[in-house]
Order: structure tokens, then C-alpha cells, then sequence
């Protein structure tokens, strides 16, 4: 989508993304088990909604109106109507026109794309949040929850773990295809813990992983599928993390950041969006993100740039494999090329093109509704030099996101610049 009007990034607030082996989960390991509770989905999202407000200053009167991305509220939380239960978080939000957005895990990035729209439809102050929890019931009945993602009638029966099974299939043709071992595909996650360590928000960022943990598949990082013809192909490691939490975002255009306050210069501005979707269960090529490259196409031609100009990037890693896959999508690498960018470190946060800075899905964490929100606001913070111990050196004037939903079957990128 090219924009008519100029929209800006205020900023925004994120919750701790937990879950399994983060220090303050309650789980049966936990010290505070049975005396403690884990956040719930609400005060997740209403955590998230008002740091946003206090962090960028905004009072929640001056918002126009709000999108909330969340897949699964009904499952996991029993609570569906999440633009009712969002207003909830502060009164000055009461009576303001907020709606839930779904797109499986791509449910953040629609919200933001909600939000670009209504302000090139006249609304000039508005809010984008996601929130997800995922660990209430167990990881079995976890998988099949999120496996209405896939075309359930044709695709669940793959195997209990629906989706880990899934890109197993394009891990194991990716693979074959491109004469590419565990070990070339493991650079990329033990990228993501490292970034991990250095990130105070992290699910996983006391849990160390390096490339020979995950390389090689073992007792303590085992291949757990049940469908013999792709178990070889997925371990515990190259999976993104069962995660809670939640995200958001303020958005404006010019005349909102009159009405804010705001300068130009304390933002960041989006330049342009992609938004493709690909039907169900209808995969041509498992080598290929096909969905998603037509989203980076329309993102980069609306926004005049090309793959070369990017200097910040977040992707959608659900899978080791997807962000390989994501690289090639994007232009960042050629087809059977990805894993050459992680092992030569040009993707580090010390490199060419630095991605998923914070851990990405699979150590930063993916709670589903606030991924692709929490994307957004990580290239704001990059870019206003706000990430701490994993700030990339040079100030990026160029990032991009890219939020996947499904086996690449809905997709959002959105282009921004560092307003300087």
C-alpha cells in the first residue's frame, strides 16, 4: 500500500514475553508454584496498552480508535470480544471504537495495517495491540489449538504437532533441494539466544544455546514428532517459544502529532505496507515463502526501496528453517542461499543486515497476537537507540518487518524510516 498521508510510529511498550524456562513463569519447577499465578490474557493486554500510553505520554483520551490482534482468546483464555475487553484497560479508552483482527500468527501485523488505514480514512491518533497466552493448557492440546491455523479437514492429521510438522516438511525439502545440513540451519537459532542473553524481555534469555546444542538432535534437544517421514527434520531447538505476553503500538498522522505534541523527529515513519494472503492448504513450492515475497514486493515498490536498503530487519522465525526462508523471500539472500547470511554473520546484530535483533519467535518469544506488533516497536527501538545491551552500532535510517500467519498463508511487511 502506498500511503497518501504521513504516518509515524509514537512508540510503544511490550510486557515480558514468558513461558517455560523464563525465571518468572509459575510452572512445576518454579519455586512460587501453587502460590503465584501467571499473567492472564487480559492483564497482559492491559499492561501493554497502558505502558504505551505512559511511555510515549499519550493519555488515552486522545485515541481515536484501536485494533487488537489475538488468534486463539477463545481456546487458551476463553475470552473472545478482545476490543471490549482492551477498553477495559483504561478509562479513558471507554466508549472508543476498538476491534479484534485475526490472521492467525500474522494477527499483530493485521492490527497495524487496521490502524494505516484508518488514518488514511481521516482518523489521526490510533492504537495497535496484541496480546496472546498460550501456556494454560499443555503443549498437545496447545498444538491443536493453534493447528486451526492449517486447513484443519486436510492438514492436521500431518501429526499431533500440527505446525512443527508442517515446516519439518520444509525443512526436509529444503534441505534436499539445496544440499543443506542441520548444522548450516542451526546458525540461525543460536543467533537468536545470543541476541536472547542481552534482551531483558526475552522468554528465553536466560537459557543459553550455541551452534553445536543446536546442530545435532539428543536427549535434552530431541526430535519429538510422531510422523517417521519428517521426525529427523525438526528439534526442539529450531522452534519458536510457547510464550505469553503482550505489545503495543501508537500510530499517527501529522496532524495527530500536532495534537500530541509530537515532532516528526521523535518518530519513525512507515513508508509503505504488503499485505498478501495465500489459500489454505495450498502450498506450491516448500522452498519457497511465495505469500510473503509478494508482501515484501508491494511493501518495497510502494515504498521506492529494495531489499539493499534495508538496515534493520524483523522476521517471522517460527520455525530455524522459516527465517532462512524469510531471507530468501525478502531479497536478502538468493534461492538456497539463506543459511550463508547467518553462518558469515551478516545478519548478527554486528552485521550487514542485522535480524531479530532481540531473539526473534524463537528465543525473544511468541505469544501469536502480539508478534507482529512487538516486530514494529522493535525496529522503532532500534532505530531511536533504545535496545541496551542489543543495540545494533550504527543508527539504521531503513527496517522492515515481515509477520507470517500459518504455512505462509497470510502476510504482512511494512517499510519504516528513521525520522531524523
Amino acid at each position: 500500500m502506498k500511503l497518501r498521508r504521513r504516518i509515524f510510529v509514537v512508540g510503544g511498550d511490550l510486557t515480558p514475553f514468558i513461558g517455560k524456562m523464563h525465571p518468572d513463569f509459575i510452572w512445576k519447577k518454579h519455586p512460587d508454584f501453587g502460590t503465584r499465578e501467571n499473567p492472564t490474557l487480559e492483564q497482559s493486554l492491559s499492561a501493554a496498552i497502558n505502558g504505551a500510553l505512559e511511555s510515549t505520554g499519550v493519555d488515552a483520551a486522545q485515541i481515536e480508535k484501536g485494533f487488537i490482534g489475538n488468534f486463539a482468546g477463545e481456546l487458551f483464555s476463553n475470552q473472545g470480544h478482545m476490543g471490549a475487553l482492551a477498553v477495559r484497560a483504561n478509562a479513558g479508552l471507554h466508549g472508543k471504537p476498538f476491534s479484534r483482527v485475526e490472521g492467525a500468527c500474522a494477527s499483530g501485523g493485521l492490527a497495524i495495517v487496521s490502524c494505516i488505514d484508518a488514518l488514511l480514512a481521516g482518523y489521526d491518533v490510533v492504537m495497535a495491540a496484541g496480546a496472546e497466552v498460550q501456556t494454560s493448557v499443555s503443549a498437545r492440546d496447545g498444538a491443536g489449538y493453534l493447528a486451526r491455523a492449517a486447513h484443519w479437514d486436510e492438514e492436521r492429521s500431518i501429526d499431533e504437532f500440527t505446525f512443527p510438522a508442517m515446516f519439518a516438511r520444509r525443512a526436509k525439502a529444503y534441505k534436499a533441494k539445496y544440499d543443506v545440513t542441520d548444522e548450516d540451519i542451526a546458525h540461525v537459532v543460536a543467533k537468536a539466544y545470543a541476541n536472547a542473553n542481552k534482551n531483558p524481555n526475552a522468554h528465553m534469555r536466560e537459557v543459553k544455546v550455541d551452534l553445536a546444542h543446536a546442530s545435532k538432535a539428543g536427549d535434552t534437544n530431541p526430535c519429538f514428532l510422531a510422523n517417521t517421514e519428517l521426525k529427523d527434520h525438526l528439534k526442539v531447538s529450531d522452534c519458536s517459544q510457547v510464550s505469553d505476553g503482550g505489545a503495543a503500538i501508537i500510530l499517527a498522522s501529522e496532524e495527530g502529532l500536532k495534537k500530541l505534541g509530537k515532532r516528526p523527529e521523535d518518530c519513525v515513519e512507515i513508508l509503505s505496507y504488503g499485505q498478501a494472503t495465500g489459500p489454505l492448504g495450498q502450498v506450491a513450492d516448500y522452498t519457497v515463502l511465495d505469500t510473503t515475497a509478494l508482501a515484501a514486493q508491494e511493501a518495497y515498490r510502494d515504498a521506492g526501496i529494495g531489499p539493499d536498503d534495508v538496515q534493520v530487519c524483523e522476521v517471522h522465525d517460527c520455525f530455524a528453517v522459516t527465517e532462512v526462508l524469510m531471507y530468501e523471500a525478502l531479497g536478502f539472500a538468493a534461492p538456497g542461499k539463506g543459511t550463508e547470511l547467518a553462518k558469515q554473520g551478516e545478519t548478527g546484530i554486528e552485521g550487514r543486515i542485522p535480524v531479530n535483533t532481540g531473539g526473534g519467535l524463537i528465543a525473544f518469544g511468541h505469544p501469536v497476537g502480539a508478534t507482529g506488533v512487538k516486530q514494529v516497536l522493535e525496529i522503532f527501538r532500534q532505530m531511536k537507540g533504545l535496545c541496551g545491551d542489543y543495540q545494533i552500532p550504527n543508527s539504521p535510517k531503513i527496517g522492515l518487518t515481515a509477520n507470517m500467519g500459518g504455512d505462509d498463508r497470510s502476510s504482512v511487511c511494512i517499510t519504516l524510516r528513521n525520522v531524523e
